[in-house]
């Protein structure tokens, strides 16, 4: 068996299991359908159901999920920068200093 084969077919049954709360875990795995293309298989274990997707439905899956934590941790950082720099002062207010600041 060539080192790509034995690759191919180790990778196959991968598993990846992760708990969301306790009980409650998350399960993605590489699988083969019936035609033998791969499939990722995403099962949510707490009410039984899982999602069989095409390796370009999981992709655009990641990134739509990666894309979403990023906006989360920008408005979190945003939140965070707003409340040690400007304390509790509009934002309106800010940006008036700020254009006073630059008309002169």
């Amino acid at each position: 068996m060539n080192p790509a084969e034995y690759l191919a077919k180790t990778t196959q049954r991968k598993t990846v299991m992760i708990e969301l709360e306790p009980g409650n875990t998350l399960e993605i795995s590489l699988k083969e359908d019936a035609q033998g293309r791969d499939c990722v298989e995403v099962e949510l274990h707490a009410i039984g159901h899982s999602l069989n997707l095409t390796p370009n439905q999981a992709r655009v899956l990641a990134t739509e999920l990666i894309m979403a934590v990023n906006r989360a941790e920008v408005r979190s950082n945003l939140k965070r920068s707003r409340n040690v720099a400007g304390g509790a002062q509009p934002i309106e207010q800010r940006r008036g200093l700020f254009s006073e600041a630059f008309a002169k």
